[in-house]
C-alpha cells in the first residue's frame, strides 16, 4: 500500500454499522438516539448520520441546533433530531422550520421558544429538562411545576407538543446515579399529575446506558461508543470497536527509526511520545516522539518510505485505540478523535 502524501483518517462503515446494531441490540427496548456531537467525534457528521439513518437509526442528538440543521439536510424528513443547547431566536426559528426537537432546561428559554413558535404560527416540540443534581441546567423542583404548566398552556394554543423529559447523569457512582433517577421519575410523575404525557424519557449517556439497564427511559443517548470509543478506563465493549484509523505515510528511515508525516500539527498530542505503540507493517513499535508535522517511530527490517504506519486503529497492526491512547496521557478517547485537524484528510470506506 502507498501513495499517502499525509495523515489520513479513514472512516468505515461496516464497522460503524456493526457498532450502531451491537448497541441498539444491548439497548432493546430502549430506542437508540445517536449523538453525533463533535462533528460525529471528529469523522464527520454529516456521513455517520447518513450511514446511521441507513441502519435504521430513528434520533439523532446533535447539541446544537446548526449541526441538527445539517443532518436534516442529510437525512430527510422521517428521523427526529434534538438538540439540547440553549440558542439564540434565530436558531430557534431555524429549528422550529426544521422541524427539530428541542432540549430546554431553563424557564427563560422556555418562554422564547414558546414565543417563537407563536410568532412563526408553528409547533415546537419539547423536552423539558429536570436538574437531577448536576447542576448542567434543568428545571430545579422549585421551577418544574411553572416549565409544566406553562408548556401545556402553549400546548393548548396550538405553539408546543410537550413530548419528553430529559437529563444527564454524573456516572460518578451508582449511588448518586440512583438518587438522580429517583429525583427524575419524581419529576415524570408529577408532570403526569398535572397533565402531561411523556412518551420520550431519556436519562442515560453511552456509559450508564450500556451498564445500567435499570436507569434507562424509553430512549437512550449513545454517542461515542456508536463510534468504537468505550469509557476511559472502563472494560472492552462486546460488538464494538473503534469506527475510524489514523494512518500516516514512512517519510524517511533513520538508522533504527522511521519519522511519520503526521504531527502534533495535525492534533496528536506530543506528551503520547514515549507512552505506546502504533501499528506498522512488522507489528507494534514504540512511539518515540511527535513533533510538529512528524513523528519518529522505533524502525524494523525493511522499513521503507511510503510504508504505512497506522497511529490508532482497532489493533490489527499492534496499534492501539483511540481510548488506549487516551488513558495513557489521562484524557478520554474523544479527544483523540475531536484534536484532529481539518488538515488530517478523512476517507471513507
Amino acid at each position: 500500500m502507498g501513495g499517502l502524501t499525509g495523515p489520513v483518517l479513514r472512516a468505515d462503515e461496516a464497522v460503524l454499522r456493526a457498532n450502531i446494531a451491537a448497541v441498539t441490540a444491548r439497548v432493546a427496548p430502549s430506542a437508540l438516539m445517536m449523538v453525533v456531537k463533535d462533528d460525529g467525534y471528529g469523522l464527520g457528521a454529516p456521513w455517520a448520520a447518513r450511514v446511521a439513518a441507513d441502519a435504521g437509526v430513528g434520533w439523532f442528538g446533535t447539541y446544537d441546533i446548526p449541526t441538527a440543521l445539517r443532518l436534516r439536510d442529510e437525512v430527510g424528513a422521517a428521523p427526529r433530531l434534538f438538540a439540547w443547547v440553549t440558542s439564540l431566536d434565530e436558531e430557534i426559528d431555524a429549528a422550529l422550520r426544521a422541524e427539530v426537537d428541542l432540549g430546554v432546561g431553563t424557564l427563560d428559554y422556555l418562554r422564547r421558544v414558546i414565543a417563537r413558535a407563536t410568532a412563526l404560527g408553528a409547533v415546537a416540540r419539547i423536552h423539558l429538562k429536570v436538574d437531577t443534581g448536576l447542576h448542567r441546567n434543568g428545571l430545579s423542583a422549585d421551577e418544574w411545576d411553572e416549565g409544566v404548566a406553562s408548556a401545556l398552556r402553549a400546548q393548548e394554543a396550538g405553539h408546543v407538543l410537550l413530548v419528553g423529559a430529559w437529563s444527564h447523569l454524573a456516572e460518578a457512582s451508582d449511588e448518586e446515579d440512583d438518587a438522580a433517577q429517583a429525583r427524575f421519575l419524581d419529576a415524570v410523575h408529577r408532570a403526569g399529575e398535572l397533565g402531561a404525557e411523556l412518551p420520550y424519557q431519556h436519562l442515560t449517556a453511552s456509559a450508564a446506558t450500556w451498564a445500567r439497564p435499570e436507569l434507562r427511559g424509553s430512549l437512550v443517548r449513545v454517542g461515542a461508543f456508536c463510534f468504537g470509543v468505550r469509557s476511559a478506563d472502563g472494560p472492552d465493549l462486546p460488538g464494538i470497536a473503534p469506527a475510524a484509523e489514523l494512518v500516516a505515510p514512512v517519510r524517511e528511515v533513520d538508522g533504527d527509526e522511521v519519522v511519520v508525516g503526521a504531527g502534533s500539527f495535525d492534533g496528536l498530542p506530543s506528551i503520547l511520545a514515549g507512552r505506546v505503540h502504533v501499528g506498522t507493517p512488522a507489528g507494534a513499535r514504540a512511539l518515540l516522539a511527535i513533533g510538529a508535522d512528524a513523528a519518529r517511530i522505533a524502525g524494523w527490517d525493511g522499513a521503507a518510505v511510503g510504508d504505512e504506519v497506522v497511529l490508532f486503529g482497532r489493533g490489527a497492526h499492534g496499534e492501539s485505540s483511540p481510548t488506549t491512547l487516551a488513558e495513557a496521557i489521562g484524557t478520554v478517547g474523544e479527544e483523540i478523535l475531536c484534536r484532529l485537524t481539518p488538515h488530517v484528510r478523512r476517507e471513507y470506506r
